[in-house]
């Protein structure tokens, strides 16, 4: 069979490509391939022209094994997955190939290696250096510097393997001439060749000598350069710590001293002074680790939800034996579980990176209902929840109900560690007889003081199974849109719905980062109530061998993933504490100073914690008759006001329409803490925090507050 001449493959950087003849089957025999080496990755293609849309294969050079048939054949193995038999179109050919690929190969495992020492993806040595300091732009000189000295050491030992091998093998094929004993002219110039080749063999072990006592000095250099490197960095990291408690003494100080002075005291301001110091030593508060255990009460569900079927769930007057002992506002307070993902999210110098944490941060939130069938309390109007961990964790959070009908709290986020959160959520729930379906509706805004980074996203649908008969479980299902409107990076969120019949992991959730452009940098994986993890994508293609355009799906090459976040394990008898975590267990316990319209002040819900659920069932049909002759009083005052202002400027009675009575408003609450006005990043009318709650904390004083209880 005569073969159509091959082209030289053309090296470009660390690509190298090339016609390549690849072994199909026994019927058609090699085929000409179009070849592409990059990035430890060998990919073919039937011509050049489907490099942009369609890869036909695709072998990963770091684990995979080059062996050499012949003068033109070679094999290329990954351990049994994936074999390519390829023959090059000469000897001259198959021997670049040869060197091309063993380069490949030697950088490809070196990558691999450094990304598992690593441990991360994401360097955990880059601490951020703060503005007008040198030492961080050396440091990073000297480890770029370390970087390039340590690959150009590797390509020549990998050189240096390459000249011992072939050297070797061409003093063998020369010592087999030599032993067929030639005469004449032909003998001499065999001779002549094997004592050049024997000079060459002698310069050449010269070579690797000296070449390897420079890496071994290199090396050696290298780790020690290393360690002196690791010992500034932790250093420097010291000095951060000990110059942010250096600075929370200061303001804690400053904050000490403006209070007094304008109290107007003379001599007591010093002993305050004094003291002041030694509180930011105190220990942190001691947390409960238990409530009550939940009482074994019998009761007829399908007595009570026989006649509430396709009716709105916060309209259906419900007994607390179907609730946990905390508020919707402390549930959503409970999406600060892993707040850490954020602090990291904050320290990142990439936004793609950032993503990653950010869109972790979203799935954890959902990691605490796995086991959580019971309802929280639906919050009154203007009940708040204030959590404050600045101490501990760095971060403030306060939660109002700012609507009733539909019911809508707003939330509010403040963070030492540079970020802020924010979100208004309106909760439309469906029970349709077998399960119950719950519709977050509303937006959840995460800024980043650094960068400036501003993300978004929603919440997916969660369903609860079996509210009749069987056991009750809950599902998350639905997509979730992560937008950095800063930088245009997206990340798509997949939460797959359970399927009894599916071969996939229950609960999984997939998902894919990507740049304004469209490419994709990282993939996401995992479940969202145990772990997610991430993979940095080396390259992308589309489909396999027999795939149709149209019809494929994006296959991404990513190097070995690392585990971004992993929930919490459940305090010891969880099972008898309605599943709480550890933060959760600490949501309802009594504090000093909070406001009294606090969820921690609401009776029922105290009384429900303590087991004593008559009671409770009592109190809450009272509060809840309290809120709606409030709301009937606010509706009376509306109207009036409506009436006063028509007749002020006096408007004919025949003018006024019924479609213009029932546009006007019938209820003129407005929140305490948070305002209502348009969002400027999506144009939806929200609350936001207008300010001044911690303040008045600070001050003690909450005469605006309303009674609600």
């Amino acid at each position: 069979m005569s073969e159509p001449k091959t082209p030289t493959a053309i090296p470009a950087g660390d690509t190298y490509k090339g016609w390549v003849f690849k072994w199909t089957n026994y019927i058609k025999g090699y085929q000409r391939r179009w070849f592409v080496l990059s990035n430890g990755l060998l990919s073919y293609y039937r011509t050049q022209a489907e490099m942009g849309h369609t890869c036909r294969g695709t072998i990963n050079l770091a684990t995979a094994t080059i062996t050499v048939d012949d003068a033109c054949n070679f094999v290329i193995s990954n351990g049994g997955a994936q074999t390519y038999h390829l023959k090059a179109s000469c000897e001259v050919e198959r021997q670049r190939w040869i060197t091309a690929l063993e380069l490949a190969k030697a950088k490809a495992a070196r990558m691999q290696a450094e990304s598992d020492d690593s441990g991360d993806d994401f360097p955990p040595s880059s601490v951020p250096v703060a503005h007008g300091q040198g030492g961080g732009s050396q440091n990073s000189e000297v480890q770029s510097a370390l970087r390039t000295l340590g690959s150009k050491v590797e390509d020549l030992s990998t050189c240096n393997d390459l000249i011992s091998k072939h050297g070797s093998a061409l003093q063998r094929s020369l010592s087999e001439l030599d032993s067929l004993r030639l005469t004449g002219e032909a003998g001499d110039k065999i001779r002549q060749v094997t004592e050049r080749a024997t000079l060459f063999r002698i310069t050449s072990n010269a070579m690797i000598n000296a070449c390897r006592d420079f890496l071994s000095l290199a090396q050696a250099h290298s780790k020690r350069w290393q360690k002196a490197l690791q010992a500034e960095r932790e250093q420097r990291v010291r000095l951060e710590e000990t110059l942010e408690q250096l600075a929370k003494q200061h303001n804690h100080l400053e904050r000490a001293f403006r209070g007094a002075a304008q109290a107007n005291l003379n001599e007591e301001p010093l002993v305050m002074n004094q003291e002041s110091p030694s509180q930011e030593l105190v220990p942190l508060k001691k947390r409960r680790t238990r409530i009550p255990d939940k009482p074994n009460y019998s009761l007829n569900l399908w007595s009570i939800m026989k006649n509430c079927i396709g009716k709105e769930l916060s309209k259906i007057p419900m007994p607390v034996n179907f609730n946990e002992p905390i508020s919707m506002l402390q549930r959503l307070s409970e999406d600060l579980e892993y707040h850490e993902l954020l602090d990291k999210a904050a320290k990142c110098q990439s936004s793609l990176e950032q993503m990653c944490y950010v869109a972790a941060f979203s799935v954890s939130s959902y990691s605490t209902t796995v086991y959580r069938t019971g309802k929280p309390f639906n919050p009154l109007l203007g009940e708040t929840y204030e959590l404050d961990r600045q101490r501990e964790s760095g971060y403030r959070s306060l939660c109002e109900q700012v609507s009733h009908h539909p019911p809508a709290a707003a939330h509010h986020v403040i963070s030492d560690r540079g970020w802020t959160l924010r979100q208004e959520i309106t909760v439309a729930s469906k029970f349709r007889g077998k399960y119950l379906s719950i519709m977050p509706l509303g937006t959840i805004h995460a800024v980043f003081e650094k960068s400036n980074n501003h993300y978004t996203w929603k919440k997916v649908t969660t369903t609860v199974h079996n509210i009749i008969v069987g056991k009750l479980w809950i599902d998350q299902s639905g997509e979730i849109d992560v937008v950095n409107h800063t930088t245009g990076d997206r990340c798509h969120l997949k939460f797959a719905p359970y399927s009894y019949f599916s071969r996939d992991v229950a609960r999984k959730v997939t998902g894919v980062v990507m740049d304004k452009d469209g490419k994709a940098h990282y993939v996401l994986s995992g479940t969202w109530d145990e772990k997610m993890e991430f993979s940095r994508v080396m390259q992308s293609s589309r489909g396999g061998e027999n795939g149709t355009e149209g019809k494929q799906k994006t296959v991404y090459q990513t190097l070995k993933a690392r585990e971004v976040w992993r929930r919490n394990p459940l305090p010891e008898g969880a099972e008898t504490m309605y599943y709480f975590t550890a933060l959760a267990l600490t949501l309802n316990e009594p504090e000093e100073g909070i406001a009294p319209t606090d969820s921690r002040r609401r009776p029922d819900q105290r009384l429900m914690e303590e087991g004593r659920w008559e009671e409770a069932n009592a109190e809450k049909q009272r509060l809840e008759e309290k809120q709606r002759s409030a709301r009937r009083e606010r509706e009376k005052e509306a109207a009036s006001q409506r009436t006063s202002s028509q007749s002020e400027e006096a408007v004919d009675e025949d003018t006024l329409t019924d479609s213009s009575l029932k546009s006007a408003p019938h209820d003129n609450y407005q929140a305490l803490w948070f305002e209502r006005r348009e969002d400027p990043i999506t144009g939806e009318q929200v609350h936001i925090y207008r300010g001044g709650y911690w303040e008045a904390k600070d001050r003690g004083s909450w005469e605006g507050c309303p009674n609600i209880f």
